[in-house]
């Protein structure tokens, strides 16, 4: 019998055990070994897969994900857009972003352009600019000051600091077919059909990471003492029990905000928004190109998202019920579509704009519309999902002892990125000059814009954003996000008392003119977006 067979039975030996599991050592009745995610769809699928990923459960392991969604609730189906950090978030899944393209109907994403949100359309003109996903050129140093100086002439900021802004104007892809998976010419993110990413997600976490994968209705969430979820009924599974509970049940918040009680923010009093209006339309000429970005049409009381998908586009109203009815918001998506959509079904979708007062209660978080919910500009729907889910498989605890220190880190980051994308959003609306609608209008007024975002605003308008007003990663949008938004909607920073600290003006004119003369070479050499898209279902991508 070997010595450490033999020692690990002797007396010496359980005195130990029983002493260190006194002073809290060894811990394995409290060790958390077990998950029960309530929610499908993508938050759910994408917690799954990000817990199973970095705790490595599956076959043999005493670790255990079981996810319980019901057959009887339909996934919501919108939230289409991404911002770049998807492309990480599918790699370090292991996802092929070949498989990805092909079976979420996906295509390329390379900014936001926003038509009429400064103003009205005057004399049939409509005013535009791109939020690009390519980071403003610099040589040696920031063109942006030069740009406010006028060092680039009347060329608008976009235009100026990027050839991203052309890649869109002609439907460009962002990549080669020879380009391997999740590399690009330009920064890039997704279009994607979110019911058909929710099914790529649930098969990944089953087959690959061993999921397990349940139909039926929670029906009953038993609370124990302490605040802690001990276990939930069910109408068709019997009693689930987990050392820990993941809520992705949507609006409804089963258990952080039902049997939990936690309260709910509330945020319409910054961003007015409350419903959505839907329609997904084929595309009239089957082989005609695909934009390069998601469009963002201003309207009077809200906004049109316009997407385009490899086999149909996804278009809906977001809007504020206060400032307009149901029906007429329904008659606005019909009439930006035209005759096509006479024949086509529409879907009304209520919104409830905010954040749960606590994310992570006891030994239960929420993630997705449970969690909170920002209007689905600049896509921050899948953004907030994808970072709560990242952030929470990283620091997730191993021992039920630790869950208190980690629900608090966690509950003050994730507010701070809630409330941070809520500034970034509100600043679009707040920098409009639309004098249409009582919507626009009351937008603008100062008491319906948070204390930070004023801050920011009242500095940025005798300096120009630097980086040293983004000091925290978890700012979610940084600087140069803000850039893009600010100086497409004409943001004005008075740069008389500023202007010698910047004395490159000969270097900055160079650096615009080169960049004014490689913009349509650099268009040239890029792929019709359309084309890359067939390509890379006929041939897929390079593995990297």
């Amino acid at each position: 019998m070997p010595r450490w067979y033999r020692y690990i039975k002797s007396d010496v030996w359980q005195v130990f055990r029983r002493n260190a599991n006194s002073e809290g050592i060894l811990r394995a009745d409290t060790a958390i070994k077990s998950i029960v995610i309530v929610g499908g769809g993508t938050a759910g699928w994408l917690a799954a897969n990000y817990l199973a990923r970095c705790l490595k459960a599956g076959p043999g392991d005493d670790f255990s994900i079981t996810l319980i969604e019901s057959p009887d609730i339909p996934t919501i189906g919108v939230g289409e857009g991404t911002v770049p950090s998807m492309r990480q978030t599918l790699k370090f899944l292991g996802i092929s972003e070949t498989e990805f393209i092909r079976e979420c109907d996906a295509t390329f994403k390379q900014s936001i352009e926003f038509v009429d949100w400064l103003h009205v359309p005057k004399d049939g003109k409509h005013h535009r600019y791109y939020h690009l996903f390519d980071d403003p050129i610099r040589q040696d140093f920031d063109l942006t000051p030069y740009w406010l100086k006028g060092c680039a002439g009347a060329t608008n900021y976009a235009d100026a600091v990027s050839m991203q802004s052309l890649f869109c104007d002609q439907s460009r892809g962002p990549k080669h077919i020879t380009t391997p998976e999740y590399e690009g010419a330009s920064g890039y993110a997704y279009h994607l059909d979110a019911v058909k990413f929710a099914k790529l997600l649930t098969r990944h976490a089953t087959e690959r990471h061993s999921v397990r994968h349940l139909l039926g209705n929670v029906t009953q969430v038993v609370v124990k003492d302490n605040g802690h979820v001990d276990y939930l009924d069910t109408d068709r599974c019997g009693r689930l029990q987990a050392d820990f509970y993941v809520d992705c049940s949507g609006f409804a918040s089963l258990l952080v905000g039902g049997a939990l009680g936690v309260p709910f923010i509330d945020k319409g009093g910054e961003l007015f928004v409350d419903h959505a209006v839907a329609i997904q339309v084929p595309y009239a000429d089957p082989e005609g190109p695909i934009a390069s970005q998601t469009i963002s049409t201003a309207r009077d009381a809200g906004w049109i998202w316009d997407i385009g998908l490899s086999a149909r586009r996804g278009t809906g109203y977001v809007y504020s019920s206060k400032y307009t009815d149901h029906d007429t918001a329904e008659q606005v998506i019909r009439d930006y579509i035209g005759p096509a959509a006479d024949e086509l079904p529409c879907r009304k979708i209520p919104m409830r704009i905010g954040y749960r007062e606590t994310f992570w209660q006891g030994n239960c978080v929420a993630i997705g519309l449970s969690q909170g919910f920002i209007e689905p500009l600049e896509a921050t729907a899948l953004l907030m999902v994808d970072g709560a889910c990242r952030m929470l498989a990283e620091q997730f605890p191993t021992d039920s002892a630790a869950l208190d220190g980690a629900a608090k880190r966690y509950n003050r980051l994730l507010r701070y990125g809630y409330d941070r994308v809520i500034d970034f959003i509100k600043l679009h609306y707040y920098l409009s000059r639309r004098d249409d609608s009582a919507f626009w209008i009351d937008n603008r007024r100062a008491e319906t814009v948070s204390d930070h975002l004023l801050e920011r605003l009242d500095q940025w308008r005798y300096a120009p954003p630097s980086a040293y007003d983004f000091f925290s990663k978890f700012e979610v949008f940084n600087l140069e996000n803000y850039l893009y938004v600010l100086y497409g909607m004409d943001f004005v920073t008075d740069m008389a008392s500023h202007g010698a600290r910047y004395p490159e003006d000969e270097a900055a004119r160079r650096l615009f003119d080169q960049i004014r003369q490689a913009r349509n070479n650099a268009a040239v050499q890029m792929p019709d977006h359309r084309g890359l898209i067939d390509k890379i279902h006929k041939f897929g991508l390079q593995k990297t």
